[in-house]
């Protein structure tokens, strides 16, 4: 595989993070996994290798949170939408619905994280209308 290199910039720190990806999934990953992190599960990012969850008062390190690979971690997302009212409904282990979004994956956990981030993109379009009607 093509190794692609990647510099990111982390506005917390101001600092710049070289990341090495083997394969392109894993660059999509990172802005999935950063987006429910925060809209989700209202982490915020301690440090660029960290984030922080104010409720258990814990560092969680960024590398320990894999959503679309653990099913543990993808169920932290279901716990969460569903306390915030969203109704988790699965057909079989590849298709997965919050309300009226739903996504698949190749296993569960993908897809739970598929569907989260289509929920979290969906709500960030409708929030951004909402503000540019209100300014306008």
């Amino acid at each position: 595989m093509e190794i692609i290199d990647i510099l990111l910039y982390i506005k917390n720190n101001l600092k710049y993070c070289y990341i090495t990806k083997t394969e392109e999934e894993g660059l999509l990953d990172m802005n999935k996994t950063e987006s429910l992190a925060r809209r989700v599960l209202g982490w915020k990012l301690n440090r660029w290798d960290r984030w922080y969850d104010y409720e258990k008062s814990a560092f969680i390190p960024a590398s320990d949170f894999q959503p679309e690979e653990n099913i543990d971690h993808a169920m932290l997302l279901v716990d969460r939408l569903e306390k915030s009212g969203f109704k988790y409904s699965t057909n079989g282990v590849s298709e997965v619905c919050f309300n009226d979004v739903s996504a698949t994956g190749h296993t569960l956990a993908q897809a739970i994280t598929n569907a989260a981030y289509l929920l979290v993109e969906k709500s960030s379009i409708a929030d951004r209308n909402e503000i540019w009607r209100q300014l306008c």
